[in-house]
């Protein structure tokens, strides 16, 4: 007969391994809904910029650099093109208004001068003779006048008699007809040539007139071409140094083309290039200030670009006093430029996170420096080497002011 043989109860080996399996579910659990692993990032601390936030005297000034260039450039542009036929003065020379820098020839232009010079001779042949043409038709008018006013008088003679003698019955009546017709007559061809007169001295005056006026007309037209054919050698438009010639020997020019330009050298100016986070508080006659050889040199900002090109835009500054006495065009400077008074403000180095958030926020460690978490900030101004920060931190908070680039949208950075 069988025995029927009972399990025993209780903990197995088996049982264990569930539990641990179990416990390790759980953990993950809370792990999983406990940690934001997409707002969490890891970093090693040395990798890092730290910056404190300070108390202190905020300068309101930004350091800058430019370059030397002569206070005025003019530029040289061809009036007239042509062939480079002699180049007289060399880059780098010293030139007087008016010096002839270049020689050109230009065969087109001799062409016309000479084809006006026709034109001219042409004009002026056709007023003379039309002068003379209207001359003869005026003497000739005038011969016809006196006859007709002679033949006037003669026949108005004549007719008086014939009325007198055909009121005492002494001529006939045809007599009488005749000499008044033969008055009546010469009384309209006097009338008409008369008319005719006028209107010959009339259109005479007309004509010569506007004549005379298109001969002034060639005239001025011939001088002008003539002043072209002056702009064939290119002369200097202002006292200073050649800086650049852009023509050589046989090269050909065209109209307007830019072949040079005269450096003003009596005075200089320092071109530089400000961030456009500043273009608001640039402004003419801002002060600034280059220190060369333990000697400070005051300048004033002249003119502001309104243009941003690449994130910049350009100004140009000028010597207000004293000048370096070894400065050269092309030399590079760095300058202070103040835009403000100075006053007391909280302070935040300046760092590349500015870049990263435009200054709207930065990750502020907690009080052991094993973490960082973002906070929304303003700052206000700034100089080479603090923010002004309006609201969002305290003094003595340290804060990561590297670049944020790698960071992307987490809220929470952790030290390794």
């Amino acid at each position: 007969m069988d025995i029927k043989i009972e399990k025993k109860r209780g903990i197995r080996p088996k049982h264990i391994v569930w539990g641990f399996l179990g416990l390790g579910l759980l953990f993950l659990c809370w792990k999983l809904f406990t940690t934001d692993y997409k707002k969490t990032y890891a970093v090693k601390k040395e990798r890092l910029s730290i910056g404190e936030v300070t108390r202190g005297e905020f300068q309101d000034f930004i350091t800058i650099t430019g370059h030397v260039a002569p206070i005025r450039t003019i530029y040289m542009d061809a009036y007239e093109g042509g062939r480079v036929k002699e180049k007289l003065i060399e880059e780098g020379t010293h030139v007087k208004k008016g010096d002839v820098i270049l020689k050109l020839e230009n065969r087109g232009l001799y062409e016309q001068i000479l084809a006006s010079e026709n034109n001219l001779s042409f004009k002026q042949n056709d007023l003379r003779s039309t002068k003379l043409s209207y001359d003869n038709r005026e003497i000739q008018g005038r011969r016809n006048l006196i006859d007709a006013e002679y033949e006037l008088e003669r026949t108005e003679r004549l007719f008086k008699q014939q009325e007198l003698l055909y009121n005492k019955d002494v001529v006939s009546k045809n007599d009488y007809d005749t000499a008044r017709e033969n008055y009546n007559a010469a009384k309209k061809r006097f009338e008409l040539t008369s008319d005719q007169v006028k209107q010959d001295a009339t259109a005479k005056s007309t004509t010569l007139s506007d004549l005379e006026n298109d001969l002034g007309r060639m005239k001025k037209t011939l001088s002008m071409v003539y002043e072209r054919l002056d702009y064939l050698n290119v002369r200097a438009p202002y006292d200073g140094q050649l800086g650049f010639l852009d023509a050589e020997i046989g090269q050909n020019i065209q109209q307007g083309q830019r072949i040079g330009q005269i450096n003003d050298l009596s005075n200089f100016k320092i071109e530089a290039e400000v961030d456009e986070h500043y273009i608001e508080r640039v402004r003419r006659d801002l002060s600034a200030t280059i220190e060369r050889l333990d000697k400070k040199y005051p300048l004033k900002v002249r003119k502001v670009y309104p243009e941003v090109r690449n994130g910049r835009f350009k100004i140009d500054l000028v010597f207000t006093g004293e000048t370096p006495k070894t400065i050269r065009a092309g030399q590079n400077y760095t300058m202070r430029l103040e835009l403000g008074a100075s006053n007391k403000a909280l302070l935040l180095p300046r760092g590349s996170f500015f870049q990263s958030t435009g200054g709207r926020s930065v990750f502020v460690l907690n009080e052991k420096g094993t973490e960082a978490f973002k906070k929304e900030i303003k700052l206000g101004r700034q100089n080479s080497s603090f923010f002004e920060v309006i609201e969002g931190l305290e003094p003595g908070q340290k804060t990561i002011i590297s670049s944020y680039d790698t960071f992307g949208e987490v809220e929470r950075i952790v030290f390794k």
